[in-house]
């Protein structure tokens, strides 16, 4: 894949780069790792920029993001009421869980995007809560663009100052993912425990 990335940003430079976070953004396997730090490797081999390689990385993951903020919106907290009317007593979920959720996204969203943007798979998928609260989009855009610039200009450098021995950066970047995503897993697993000792708990009440 490394390659295939390479070869996009020779041939079309910012576009590519813009293009490659942009898919990223939506698809979020495609590693913004290796295109972040193979863009900072190539300002010291092409006549791009660092400058021109920040901006264009962080257009397209504000562009990414705002794609999955509009799938957001489509998913809204009404639809969810109308899917609750109808399965939630098969899905044991309640309107209020939706409200609740909906207000602690209203209370600490804007950070909840600007943290979310500096962690591998949540960056992306943030979005769509953001958008399904219906954040003001002024605000969405601020902290987006604030958490993906310091992520992309962090990545960026880090690839313009190792150069070809960018792997060694890549396999700690790898690491750290991993170990984001055991967090995360751990997580779905302690809330889905707690949903089902919740639902337990009712049928005993």
């Amino acid at each position: 894949m490394e390659q295939w990335i390479t070869d996009i940003m020779s041939d079309y430079g910012y576009i590519g780069i813009f293009l490659l976070i942009m898919l990223e953004n939506v698809f979020p396997p495609i590693p913004s790792e290796v295109i972040l730090t193979v863009g900072g490797f190539m300002t010291t081999t092409t006549d791009m920029t660092m400058l021109g390689v920040i901006l264009a990385s962080t257009a397209g993951s504000v562009v990414g993001a705002v794609v999955l903020y509009g799938v957001g919106l489509l998913v809204d907290v009404k639809r969810l009421e109308r899917i609750v009317e109808k399965y939630g007593s098969w899905l044991r979920v309640k309107k209020s869980d939706i409200h609740r959720a909906d207000r602690w996204f209203d209370k600490f969203g804007i950070w909840t995007i600007f943290f979310g943007r500096l962690i591998p798979l949540v960056r992306s998928l943030i979005s769509i809560p953001a958008g399904m609260s219906n954040m003001k989009l002024w605000l969405f855009l601020t902290f987006t663009t604030l958490g993906t610039l310091l992520w992309n200009t962090v990545l960026v450098y880090v690839g313009e100052a190792v150069g070809d021995n960018r792997e060694a950066i890549l396999k700690q970047l790898d690491i750290y993912s991993n170990v984001v995503y055991a967090l995360i897993a751990l997580f779905v697993i302690a809330v889905i425990w707690y949903y089902f000792k919740k639902i337990r708990t009712r049928e005993m009440d």
